[in-house]
């Protein structure tokens, strides 16, 4: 090896400044300019090269540093798991072509350390919501939580506050959770140099982004998303990891058993807000607007935001549900929170964004609009309209396919009656073996005979069943021995004209 003797009498210079380094903030550490830089200020040493002291300070730093056991973590020690014990959670981006529109999404996954098992979910944003939401479901698939420890890095989702060391301050609501399910933290040291505390999680994005995520998934939305990677989890118990003898399923059928049983009572992963209805009866939440029923507008309802859904609450009563949206300025309407305001006012309904969403989700079909147009020829516009919306608030007490028979059948006789679509919807709920109900949840009300299956009866109008039933009721009566009645004593009246007189004066 050539030796260059000008550095030779620097090398001591330079060691000592590489030894400064290691008690140095990271970017006030020398470079292999400022060591030459101090060496021509400080010592004098003008003959020497740029390239030399560079060389000479790529070579031995590694070995300063080794020296003073900073770079201990470059060299990894191997570890055992016990089942049951532990697991590592991350977040990773995925791109996701959403109802035709790229999306930025988060994967969340947890891994169990012994056996491998990943559950894998993808959300709209790492949120807390998400992340409490994704350990549900994690825990849900798994059917129980680890005894000892997760693994984390310092999501924002659970950390409020990175302290010195391994000390953080923890969100309230991340600390219930988890007290909840009894599970302890650990946070990995913040940025590179904590990466290999859960480099399983770490390598598990990885893997299962390039492998179950490429080509981009195309869905409409992200519950079907979600229901495609929980095929793929359950699938892949079938892998075997690195050189291991048994597969993740194997393992995992022995770790199962070990982990922590999951509460009796469950939590409600969302995060609690209380907008206002505004005028037209929707509420903000996280630069999204959602619909609820017409008469709450003006009022504060309680909304339970999570990362997949919005349940809004009225007191304690549940009235309205939707899938969270992804798209800022969105609004998710539905049809029928506005169906009492449309029968005051049906010049509205044509053009209503709820209509639109509702004919674009299908729930609003072919049959509606053969029954409207049939309803608006014969009874006029605002009367066609109140018409079908009468049909509308049939869904709320029967099923969708039984009210779609009963249109079909109303307009095959060109009937407009709501009655009629009634009538024929609870025909086609017996066909199935269902009982509707009509009026308050429960109450079952007989409108129709039994329908004898295999068997079209015609559609009958209200007016003739009832003219039946009293019918049948007249014939259950005792017979009346009385004589019919008469009027013959009033027409004696007729034989004798009345009297004539005159009026004194």
């Amino acid at each position: 090896m050539r030796v260059a003797p000008k550095l030779e009498a620097a090398k001591p210079l330079i060691d000592a400044m590489l030894v400064e380094d290691l008690t140095a903030w990271r970017k006030q550490q020398h470079t292999a300019r400022r060591v030459l830089a101090r060496l021509v200020d400080e010592h004098g040493m003008n003959e020497l090269t740029y390239s030399a002291v560079r060389d000479y300070v790529a070579k031995r730093r590694p070995q300063v540093r080794a020296a003073a056991g900073k770079d201990a973590e470059q060299a990894f020690v191997p570890q055992t798991h016990e089942p049951g014990a532990e697991a590592e959670v991350d977040f990773g981006d995925v791109w996701v072509r959403l109802d035709g529109e790229l999306t930025k999404c988060a994967l969340f996954t947890l891994r169990l350390s012994f056996s491998g098992k990943a559950v894998h979910r993808v959300f709209a944003s790492q949120g807390q919501e998400a992340f409490i939401e994704g350990h549900l479901e994690a825990f849900r698939v798994l059917g129980g939580t680890p005894t000892d420890k997760i693994r984390y890095d310092n999501l924002k989702s659970a950390v409020t506050r990175v302290l010195f060391g391994r000390n953080r301050t923890e969100s309230d609501r991340w600390v219930s959770f988890r007290s909840h399910y009894g599970f302890d933290s650990f946070y990995c040291m913040p940025g590179i140099e904590g990466a290999h505390e859960k480099g399983g999680v770490e390598g598990e994005v990885g893997r299962f982004r390039r492998n179950h995520l490429v080509p981009m998934p195309d869905v409409a939305s992200l519950a079907e998303l979600n229901a495609r990677l929980e095929q793929i989890d359950a699938a892949e118990d079938r892998r075997r990891i690195d050189n291991r003898t048994l597969t993740v399923g194997h393992d995992f059928v022995l770790e199962q058993p070990l982990l922590r049983p999951l509460p009796v009572e469950g939590i409600d992963p969302g995060l609690t807000l209380t907008p206002r209805v505004d005028r037209y009866a929707r509420v903000m939440v996280r630069m999204a607007y959602y619909s609820v029923p017409a008469r709450l507008i003006g009022r504060r309802v309680k909304v339970s935001l999570r990362a997949s859904e919005l349940v809004i609450f009225d007191g304690r009563s549940e009235v309205a549900r939707h899938a969270r949206s992804v798209r800022k300025g969105s609004q998710s309407l539905l049809l029928d929170h506005y169906l009492e305001v449309l029968a005051r006012k049906p010049g509205a309904l044509p053009g209503a964004t709820a209509l639109a969403q509702a004919r674009a989700a299908g729930t609003f079909t072919s049959a509606h609009d053969a029954f409207w147009a049939l309803a608006r020829r014969s009874l006029g516009d605002a009367g066609g309209t109140r018409a079908m919306v009468e049909v509308l608030l049939l869904h709320r007490h029967l099923t969708h396919g039984d009210v779609i028979a009963g249109l079909a059948a109303a307009v095959s006789i060109g009937s407009t009656s709501s009655d009629v679509v009634a009538v024929e919807a609870r025909k086609a709920a017996q066909l199935r073996g269902a009982t509707p109900t009509f009026g308050s949840p429960g109450e079952a009300v007989d409108l129709v005979p039994p329908v004898v299956p295999g068997r079209r009866d015609r559609v009958a109008s209200l007016t003739e069943r009832r003219l039946v039933e009293a019918r049948n009721r007249a014939g259950d009566l005792p017979a009346d021995g009385r004589p019919l009645p008469s009027v013959a004593q009033y027409d004696e009246l007729l034989t004798h004209p009345p009297a004539t007189g005159t009026r004194g004066t």
